[in-house]
């Protein structure tokens, strides 16, 4: 599993999953993609290649009061936006890849599309 080996802050505000990704949307080592298409967090037992779970996620304890502050890191997750590129292969007929791609994607919390270096603007 990953996770940062040291953080300034422990606790982080959960945030708005908002807008489309800006970086890491193209296909950039290989020659087809699994691209996210709509927003996420990834947690680190879930994680690909391009992405990286650089934010805690914190949980009180069961039958605990309200109040009393917020609750303990229990894990590390990655904010995955639209457009995301998160896992890339080549070497392989389209065919092979569109099926590896298909069964990776059912293990993911979003939805996905396998696109291919050329029709999202990659460097190969």
């Amino acid at each position: 599993m990953l996770i940062p080996k040291r953080v300034k802050y422990r606790k982080m505000h959960r945030g708005r999953r908002q807008g489309i990704a800006t970086q890491g949307a193209t296909v950039a080592f290989g020659d087809f993609g699994l691209q996210a298409m709509e927003a996420a967090w990834m947690s680190n037992r879930q994680i690909w290649i391009r992405v990286f779970p650089d934010k805690s996620i914190t949980k009180k304890p069961a039958e605990t009061r309200m109040g009393s502050g917020k609750g303990n890191p229990e894990g590390w997750v990655a904010v995955v936006k639209p457009g995301r590129v998160l896992f890339e292969m080549g070497g392989v007929t389209p065919q092979v890849a569109k099926e590896a791609m298909k069964l990776a994607a059912a293990k993911l919390p979003m939805k996905t599309r396998v696109i291919s270096a050329a029709e999202a603007g990659g460097q190969r």
